[in-house]
């Protein structure tokens, strides 16, 4: 294993603008922000979706991920989030390469909808003004967002997701410093 890489360079400061661009994004559905400029974490972990964990996870919000052992200890040793073996079990779930069914993912309960899962989904890009058609709370008629790199069947299960609301997964898709958000209220229609 090498030597641990560097998180935020000003942790609480870069932890800040990552929450606020998070926020953006989930109070925005679809809108490309940026995070995570300057993070060289391990690969496959790209620097959005580190920026994410880093400001949102903690001690106290089991982690799932495919990232391999040095991305494991990368985010153990700068956020403390527990690493459980089940993505099931855990509060964010970070999917690197093939992505944990969404329906397999803590849903929530009618009691306590904050208990679904997020999902961090890294994807090989994402471009506002075209692609999926989305709509929903906060977009005043509909914003489209192409996902390259998006898990096949993806538009289906995410219709199932919604379909369960208040519960439910929310997803943060990330692209190289780049993230949009999934809140489960959002519908997606393709073309």
């Amino acid at each position: 294993m090498t030597a641990l890489t560097a998180g935020f360079a000003d942790p609480v400061l870069d932890a800040q603008a990552t929450f606020r661009a998070v926020l953006e994004a989930m109070s925005r559905p679809g809108r490309v922000q940026r995070a995570g400029a300057g993070l060289r974490p391990p690969g496959p972990l790209n620097a959005a979706a580190a920026a994410v964990l880093l400001s949102l996870a903690d001690a106290d919000t089991p982690l799932w991920l495919d990232a391999g052992a040095e991305a494991e200890a990368w985010l153990r040793f700068h956020c403390g989030a527990p690493v459980v073996a089940a993505a099931g079990a855990a509060a964010f779930v970070l999917a690197t390469r093939a992505a944990p069914a969404l329906a397999s993912l803590a849903q929530g309960s009618e009691e306590e909808p904050q208990q679904g899962a997020t999902l961090v989904l890294q994807v090989a890009g994402l471009e506002e003004g075209a692609g999926w058609r989305l709509t929903g709370p906060g977009i005043a008629h509909e914003h489209r967002l192409r996902v390259a790199g998006a898990p096949p069947g993806f538009v289906a299960a995410w219709a199932a997701n919604r379909a369960a609301f208040p519960c439910g997964v929310d997803v943060v898709l990330c692209a190289g410093e780049h993230l949009a958000a999934l809140p489960r209220t959002v519908a997606i229609a393709e073309g």
